[in-house]
């Protein structure tokens, strides 16, 4: 059976969160039938929101440092939970011997084919980096962006699940999806791994949101599946 790598630390929390839904996924019966794989937990990472805003030291070289890792423990695809870091996505999957999974794709590509616009909740990287609002383009469905003050709920949510207050990211992530609604707002993409953590404890918001970690574990047992990997998709 194939392996697969999770380039992951970016956070630890989120990680595991995405390791449980591949688990969660798999159609197995016993141990022996789930979906192996192995994980570079790179919590010291420099941090790439600032980095793509100018503010803190280039993390490309330690990428693509997990990806060589990766590479030579012999795994077959790579799945990197985390959005933000797709800002290198081309230059990681130049330098993998193989296929890496892009989490913005899988996750724009769940979005019902009626939907024709999306607010996206991301970290300000990943909002200034654009991948996510040229995926949404390229479906022909309009981006919507946080005002302001909804991006600092946003910040605030991530931050605390970072820091694993997971009340406190609740708290700021409903503040924003209720500012959201009064905008009209009925779709949404977590594009950041933290925030479907901290919408867990919400319940029904009545907005649909597509959780970015659950479509990349969705995407990983698919790829698998296809290829014979595991036993059922």
């Amino acid at each position: 059976m194939a392996l697969i790598g999770v380039l992951g630390g970016m956070g630890p929390l989120a990680t595991v969160d995405f390791m449980r839904r591949v688990v969660e996924l798999t159609h197995a019966r016993c141990d022996q039938e789930h979906l192996p794989m192995i994980v570079a937990n790179l919590a010291h990472t420099p941090d790439r929101r600032r980095a793509i805003l100018g503010d803190d030291i280039d993390p490309l070289p330690a990428l693509l440092a997990g990806i060589d890792l990766l590479n030579r423990c012999a795994v077959d695809a790579i799945a990197i939970p985390c959005n933000t870091v797709h800002h290198w996505y081309p230059q990681m999957r130049a330098h993998s011997a193989v296929p890496v999974l892009h989490i913005a794709l899988a996750s724009v590509a769940a979005l019902p084919a009626c939907i024709r616009q999306a607010a996206v909740l991301a970290t300000r990287g990943t909002l200034v980096s654009g991948f996510y609002e040229a995926a949404l383009h390229a479906r022909g469905i309009d981006p919507i962006l946080p005002s302001a003050a909804v991006q600092r709920d946003i910040d605030a949510s991530i931050d605390a699940v970072k820091a694993g207050e997971i009340g406190t990211g609740a708290a700021r992530l409903a503040r924003a999806l209720a500012a959201l609604k009064r905008r009209g707002v009925a779709v949404a993409i977590m594009a950041c791994t933290e925030i479907p953590i901290a919408a867990l404890p919400l319940g029904d918001t009545s907005m649909m949101l597509i959780d970015s970690t659950l479509e990349l574990a969705r995407a990983v047992v698919v790829f698998a599946a296809e290829r014979g990997w595991v036993r059922a998709a």
